[in-house]
């Protein structure tokens, strides 16, 4: 189940437009590489958790070794990986050096089972982190009604 919350959104391209309501997933919880690990060793049970953890940290490793050597890195099922730059641009071809280059950053495409998630989602609307906050907070201090104008 995909918990959502909405929120509205003006038109950066488009001042005078009214603002137009949006989804925003709720992460339910973020998970360690050891509850990652158990939750595939327990289905797949001809693995130990250590085993998998130890597969999953290998797989971090040698996908940085790749990525760091210029590779694409493509994993059947899960997706492609491979690098962008960014950089500072320089006056001209000459002029630009490594130097330039800002940063490195990992691309992901997903593979088509996760590409098209929708087809198999339930959604499930719930109020967003500030209200639930701003909620929880008046209830601790013993308040009837909370103020979410400002949420």
């Amino acid at each position: 189940m995909i918990k959502y919350s909405t929120f509205l959104m003006p038109n950066p391209q488009d001042e005078s437009a009214a603002p137009k309501a949006y989804a925003n997933p709720q992460v339910n919880q973020t998970l360690t590489m050891d509850q990652f690990s158990r939750h595939i060793a327990d289905h797949n049970g001809v693995f130990s958790r250590g085993t998998v953890k130890g597969v999953l940290t290998d797989l971090v490793s040698c996908m940085r070794e790749q990525l760091l050597a210029g590779n694409k890195v493509q994993l059947e099922g899960l997706g492609s990986f491979w690098i962008s730059l960014s950089s500072q641009g320089a006056r001209s071809l000459a002029e630009f050096t490594a130097s330039n280059i800002k940063s490195v950053n990992v691309i992901f495409s997903p593979a088509q089972d996760l590409q098209d998630l929708r087809s198999d989602a339930e959604f499930q609307l719930v109020s967003s982190r500030a209200v639930q906050a701003a909620a929880l907070k008046a209830e601790k201090a013993g308040e009837s009604t909370v103020d979410i104008s400002k949420k």
